[in-house]
């Protein structure tokens, strides 16, 4: 049977690899990031490239970023939001507190039903909902 995911997108206009970067601090994992080469070929990327594709692979969680296209400028707000929960409760404290640095945070980790659950704004103005699982 053939395995399916889904990976969100990030365009940061310009801000990729400050994003990217930060987002590995909070997560952790592994950061590739590549800079169109000649002829428009991937090859990686240096301190002040523009960033075609970065790809952050941290336990289980895979954010996909770019710096965009300056002629198709994106809307920074509300239209994407990042689920990540588990049943690590320090581990994703620790994501929480950290992605709310210099961000806005929504709804503070309260407890609900099925575990706590927390929303916030990061620095970059994209929305993550943090979920401890209840044990």
């Amino acid at each position: 049977m053939a395995r399916q995911h889904l990976v969100p997108y990030i365009n940061f206009q310009g801000r990729a690899r400050e994003a990217m970067e930060f987002y590995q601090r909070v997560l952790g994992g592994s950061l590739q990031m590549y800079a169109p080469g000649k002829q428009g070929q991937p090859r990686p990327a240096e301190p002040g490239d523009r960033i075609m594709y970065a790809r952050l692979e941290a336990d289980g969680v895979v954010i996909v970023a770019s710096d965009g296209n300056p002629s198709y400028p994106a809307t920074v707000g509300d239209h994407i939001g990042l689920p990540i929960g588990g049943t690590d409760e320090a581990w994703l404290r620790a994501v929480f507190d950290g992605l709310a640095d210099g961000g806005q945070v929504k709804m503070p980790l309260t407890k609900a039903p099925w575990g706590t659950s927390g929303w916030l704004s990061d620095r970059f103005g994209i929305s993550w909902n943090v979920d401890i699982e209840a044990r």
